[in-house]
């Protein structure tokens, strides 16, 4: 087994190692296969983005399946990623800072709600969101903490779990309400 760096992890990407549409993530130095995605799974990630553009507006880019630079060991591809600025802002470098990251989630719920949750929270990203398609609801975690049992040491402190008929807001544009069953397929 070989732990990658970030850095090394995007020549293997220029280079062209590996084919498109290859689901690859690299997960705390690991490259990971992710989920396959079902019609359910792609419709539940198109429904987020779309509510989230509302909700924030210019000035922000809300990003699908693409990679954030999270740390030196992490590049992973969030369903959904809310990141400052415009498109043309990363065309030479992935973002690091999203305030907020969505995971769509059916068998990958509990890899989701305890490995990337640990390693959002590690890397300090202020909210978690999981689309647990499994439950049909919203798992939102939020302030992360020093956990030494988590996988990476870190989790979130706050998790609420919300139903189809309740509402949510966002820390980054908290005047806005989304419906939770408008994040559902």
């Amino acid at each position: 087994m070989k732990r990658w760096k970030r850095i090394e992890y995007e020549r293997l990407v220029d280079r062209g190692i590996f084919e498109p549409g290859d689901r690859i993530e690299l997960i705390d130095g690991l490259l990971l296969v992710s989920e396959p995605q079902s019609s359910s799974h792609y419709t539940a990630i198109r429904l987020v983005a779309r509510a989230l553009a509302r909700a924030f507006g210019d000035g922000w880019d809300v990003r699908t399946q693409a990679p954030i630079a999270l740390d030196d060991a992490s590049e992973p591809e969030p369903d959904v990623a809310v990141v400052r600025g415009h498109l043309r802002d990363y065309a030479v470098s992935h973002p690091a800072d999203p305030v907020l990251v969505v995971e769509v989630a059916a068998a990958s719920l509990d890899f989701d709600r305890e490995h990337k949750a640990s390693l959002y929270a590690r890397a300090g990203r202020p909210e978690y969101w999981i689309v647990n398609l499994v439950d049909r609801v919203l798992e939102v975690r939020r302030e992360p903490a020093n956990e030494p049992s988590a996988p990476y040491g870190w989790d979130y402190a706050l998790v609420d779990v919300l139903g189809p008929a309740e509402q949510v807001s966002t820390l980054g544009a908290p005047a806005i309400q989304i419906a939770v069953g408008d994040l559902l397929p």
